[in-house]
């Protein structure tokens, strides 16, 4: 137990065994509307990252591919609200009823729990819609539009959650 390449092997697998769980936990966190999963598993890069760099065994490679990991979060992060916004953009929902939805469900998230904000926002936005357009069935249909809309975001995020910790695979086993 006092060989130094037994602890070096046991710290860079505990590494990465944890960094894994939390790329999974944002993976899985990404059903959670309002939680910020992509986030999550980029910091959890950016953690395994520092440490990689402190130990000396960050390469160009590596730089590159955490770089790439970073694109994503972002771009995925930009590419959820934009798809969600779009269903509700294509049945005419005004921007009010829009932002009036995403606010209570992250109003209710922050007061309550983030469940309970899944529930708030297509709520939020049906009361909009039902008192704008005053009725039932149309306020009904467009809170339908942010259902789908929110369904094709999360799995367009949930791929790029997967493709983000393909690539931090390849940094972490090349």
């Amino acid at each position: 137990m006092t060989d130094p390449e037994f602890w070096k092997l046991y710290f860079e697998t505990l590494l990465e065994v944890l960094t894994f769980l939390a790329l999974l936990t944002g993976l899985f966190g990404l059903l959670i509307p309002v939680f910020p999963g992509l986030t999550v598993m980029w910091i959890a890069t950016l953690v395994y990252g520092i440490i990689q760099l402190i130990v000396g065994n960050m390469t160009w490679v590596t730089w590159l591919l955490f770089f790439f990991i970073t694109l994503l979060m972002i771009g995925g992060n930009i590419v959820d609200n934009i798809i969600i916004a779009k269903h509700m953009r294509d049945k005419d929902i005004p921007w009010s009823s829009i932002l009036l939805s995403f606010a209570a469900g992250i109003i209710v998230s922050l007061f309550l729990t983030p469940l309970v904000g899944i529930i708030a926002s297509p709520v939020g936005l049906f009361l909009a819609e039902w008192r704008r357009v005053k009725d039932r069935q149309s306020a009904l249909a467009n809170t339908q539009a942010w259902m789908t809309g929110w369904g094709w975001s999360f799995l367009a995020r949930f791929g790029i959650g997967v493709v983000m910790i393909v690539l931090w695979g390849l940094w972490a086993w090349i």
